[in-house]
């Protein structure tokens, strides 16, 4: 048998969020395999109440782990690391990553207990890390986060660019500026690029993209003009906007103070790992309470509404002894990620109540994405020229519309969602298997699987309530006593305007009462019955079927 190259997405294709990728190369079956990025999603209180955090279903990855050779993280992003701590137990492969993501990396292994040497941390290109068949580069990007990569890969079929998340910036601020010489030499070598997986993010924003650097001069003319405390709030890991802020802040003559764990975590890693440099004092809040109002700049986390993060927390009272008055301002340095309106609106509503002045950034003067737009990945396809394109971290209609594009300057395409395998051996991608994937639900401290029910029996109690019946059963086999009945998110009383639970209790009597010898001897038997006359009840009284709890208990016979 000939040995083939692979491309597996388990997460990131099809969804924005949770990006974990597999490359493979050898016999069928038997690929020698390297995994690009463990990320996460975040969870909403409609398909998963309950849930912290939501990664990669690892099943095909833990069945082949023998095959695995490396794993490697293009970035510090949450949703391209988050799940590394979580994940690797089930795992355990080498991994890679460079300083900056490496350092916050190891402080999640160290948070779970893990060794942080898992961890190698390795210097970028010419830098190259032999992994079985491969070898992996890691190439400087500009993104939104100090020291994002690209994953330039070495096979025996061909080199294949993984690009990462990108933006073209040429004045980044913080990190490394885009290379276009570098990326040049990089089409030109050896026989050329094979395979672009390529972000797809913004595949549907049709000017080209804007430098981190536009926003210097608007932000410090904003943040000068204003005359309250001004709170403004961005992307926690956006180390390059926290310092714009911040000169901003004391170019108007202003104490600047980071509020949220995050953001403080991110400069500190920043300064530590040498990514940031010139990032201009700031003061601890126990120290910002006592600067005048028009004295004093905060820049906060919960720029997406998260409901623990610094903005929600003052937009709901004092928070560490701050608070926001009438005739301060609040700015969201930040674009709101789809599925997070509901938490940022209520946050500017509660602001709004106070006299707080609210200034987002829909007139595009005090955001800027991190991502490439339409004109920039057009002018990557046409910078490295590769042979096939595949499109990644994106929803399926960005997956499509990335995939014509390519394919209308005649470079082969093909739209692989999570699960899809396809076989990129040749000069045409091909749909080779169907992996069956889902999700893995991080639940408290516990790792769940989507489908193992915990998540669907929680939205059928939210939805329906809960009953919980408690029966006594003697020793000869006799219902001791009525029935016991609790009920959580219930009506108390229904359409005979009587007690519901009394109502419960009383039909279970006569049920018990008039049940067959054996119907109660049989626990399976009983408690169907049992449930069977609550949600009959319940469905007439107050049109619900609730979910119901049986506990039987028998008295043994001495």
């Amino acid at each position: 048998m000939k040995d083939r190259l692979i491309y597996l997405p388990l997460g990131g294709a099809g969804e924005i969020g949770m990006n974990a990728y597999v490359y493979g190369y050898g016999v069928e079956g038997k690929e020698r395999l390297i995994v690009i990025d463990l990320g996460v999603t975040f969870p909403d209180m409609d398909g998963a109440p309950g849930v912290d955090l939501i990664m990669a279903d690892t099943a095909w990855l833990e069945a082949n782990a023998d095959r695995i050779e490396a794993i490697f993280i293009t970035h510090a992003h949450e949703d391209h690391i988050g799940a590394l701590a979580h994940l690797w137990p089930r795992l355990r492969k080498p991994v890679y990553a460079r300083k900056f993501t490496g350092r916050l990396g190891q402080l999640k292994l160290e948070e779970a207990g893990i060794p942080p040497e898992t961890i190698n941390i390795v210097e970028p290109r010419p830098t190259t890390i032999e992994a079985g068949p491969f070898k992996v580069q890691f190439v400087p990007i500009s993104h939104s986060i100090p020291e994002s990569s690209a994953m330039v890969i070495d096979t025996p079929a061909g080199r294949i660019v993984h690009s990462g998340d990108f933006k073209l910036d040429g004045t980044p601020i913080v990190g490394e500026a885009f290379d276009p010489q570098m990326w040049h030499d990089i089409a030109n070598e050896g026989d050329g690029i094979k395979v672009l997986a390529c972000d797809s993010t913004n595949i549907f924003s049709p000017q080209a993209g804007r430098s981190e650097a536009t926003l210097q001069a608007p932000l410090t003319e904003f943040i000068a003009e204003q005359k309250g405390m001004i709170v403004a709030t961005t992307f926690a890991s956006n180390v390059a906007r926290l310092k714009t802020l911040a000169e901003a802040g004391k170019a108007a003559g202003r104490t600047v103070c980071l509020l949220g764990r995050a953001m403080k975590k991110m400069v500190s890693v920043a300064e530590e790992t040498g990514v940031l440099l010139g990032m201009p004092g700031t003061v601890p809040a126990e120290e910002a309470v006592n600067v005048p109002r028009g004295n004093l700049m905060l820049i906060v986390t919960g720029s997406q509404g998260e409901r623990r993060a610094a903005s929600a927390q003052l937009s709901r009272g004092k928070y560490l002894g701050l608070e926001m008055k009438e005739g301060d301002t609040f700015l969201f340095s930040s674009k709101t990620i789809p599925g997070n309106e509901r938490g940022v609106i209520r946050i500017m509503n509660a602001f709004s109540e106070m006299g707080v002045d609210v200034v987002d950034d829909r007139n595009g003067l005090y955001h800027v994405s991190g991502h490439a737009n339409r004109p920039d990945l057009e002018a990557v396809h046409d910078l490295l020229k590769p042979k096939i394109l595949i499109p990644m971290h994106g929803e399926h209609r960005h997956l499509r519309e990335h995939a014509k594009i390519a394919m209308g300057k005649g470079i082969q395409s093909e739209v692989a969602t999570n699960g899809t395998m396809l076989d990129i051996t040749h000069d045409r991608p091909k749909v080779v298997e169907y992996i069956e994937v889902g999700r893995t639900y991080l639940d408290g401290n516990c790792l769940i699987g989507a489908l193992d029910g915990v998540v669907r029996d929680r939205i059928r109690m939210a939805l329906n309530g809960h009953v919980v019946v408690s029966i006594i059963i003697d020793e000869e086999d006799v219902p001791l006593g009525d029935a016991w009945v609790d009920m959580s998110g219930l009506a108390v009383k229904g359409r005979s305007r009587k007690p519901l639970a009394e109502l419960v209790e009383d039909e279970l009597a006569e049920f018990l009462e008039r049940a067959p010898a054996k119907l109660v001897a049989n626990d399976a038997k009983l408690e169907e019955g049992v449930r069977r006359v609550v949600r009959q009840l319940s469905m007439e009284e107050i049109g619900k079927k609730p979910e119901v709890s049986v506990i039987i208990s028998r008295l043994a016979a001495e």
